[in-house]
């Protein structure tokens, strides 16, 4: 009787437990957060952001079950100092009075055997809002140091005034200076938490 006990709750333990996940941290050496940002109608101006904590979970069958990202909006590169400072300020991001910008899954959907539906909650000052993004993982494979890595590329695109970032000029054309949609693209490793 007791080794029935025994054997039953070793099952309910197996059956009913949590799956055991796998936590991979984002290497900051090797990924970009970056945006697209059509300028004058004719190109796109770039950036990126240089200074985030990010993470990302695998089930046991190395799925993506969840993403979570914290970006310090201060760091903000497009390579031209001016353009940095102003988008820092009220007009845009106003890092005084919001430093962060943050990201978490609610949802992941396979559409593929390692692509993804990925949707998520985005917050960009004091405006949260779900967000859809396109996701793909590649890996595992072993770093020449023995860490275990996962490649993630997520692409998106947002509408920079829902977040209320609605600066502008009119062109002489009728065109605006700054487009309103932004193109959102995250690149990189993530190397497995031991």
């Amino acid at each position: 009787m007791k080794k029935l006990i025994i054997l039953i709750t070793a099952l309910l333990l197996f059956i009913g437990g949590p799956a055991i996940a796998d936590v991979y941290v984002v290497d900051s050496d090797h990924t970009e957060i970056g945006f697209s940002v059509k300028h004058m109608v004719i190109t796109n101006v770039k950036g990126a952001f240089r200074e985030y904590t990010a993470s990302f979970e695998l089930d046991a069958d190395n799925k993506l079950k969840s993403l979570t990202a914290d970006i310090k909006v201060e760091s903000i590169d497009t390579r031209i100092q001016k353009r940095d400072d102003h988008l820092r300020s009220p007009d845009f991001f106003d890092i005084t009075k919001f430093p962060a910008i943050t990201f978490k899954t609610t949802s992941v959907d396979p559409t593929g055997s390692n692509t993804y539906a990925v949707t998520g909650v985005l917050q960009i000052r004091d405006v949260v809002k779900e967000i859809k993004l396109e996701g793909e993982l590649n890996g595992p494979v072993k770093d020449p140091w023995g860490n275990q890595r996962m490649g993630i590329l997520l692409n998106g695109q947002i509408d920079r005034s829902e977040f209320g970032m609605t600066y502008n000029k009119v062109l002489e054309t009728g065109g605006l200076l700054i487009g309103k949609e932004v193109k959102i693209h995250l690149e990189g490793e993530g190397i497995l938490k031991k």
